[in-house]
């Protein structure tokens, strides 16, 4: 499922509308996570959680698009996870209860 994104070819930030109700501040700070990676990397970056709840960092790019920057999105990447540790284990603790949890809880029933 993907939380949110950011695309340089089109200039867009996509909040997936399942997670409206997390709070301003979170949700300001994800935009400028994701605006601030593809204004340095260029290509387009995804937050999205696997199956189990762990939050990924996915990356595309043109292949056409000869100023995106391989290395520079896996060091911009390690240092977004970094610097954003608790944002991101947050997120992914507020994706398992509230929505893995559901799920298990629908199932059972």
């Amino acid at each position: 499922m993907v939380l949110c994104g950011a695309n340089s070819y089109t200039q867009k930030f996509y909040l997936n509308e399942q997670f409206a109700m997390l709070p301003e501040r979170v949700k300001e700070e994800l935009q400028i996570l994701c605006v601030i990676y593809v204004e340095d990397v260029g290509g387009i970056l995804m937050l999205e959680y696997d199956e189990e709840g762990n939050l990924d960092f996915r990356v595309e790019a043109d292949e056409a698009d000869y100023l995106f920057d391989e290395i520079g999105s896996v060091l911009k990447i390690k240092q977004l996870r970094d610097e954003k540790r608790e944002l991101l284990e947050s997120l992914e603790l507020f994706y398992r209860t509230f929505f893995l949890e559901g799920k298990k809880q629908e199932a059972e029933e």
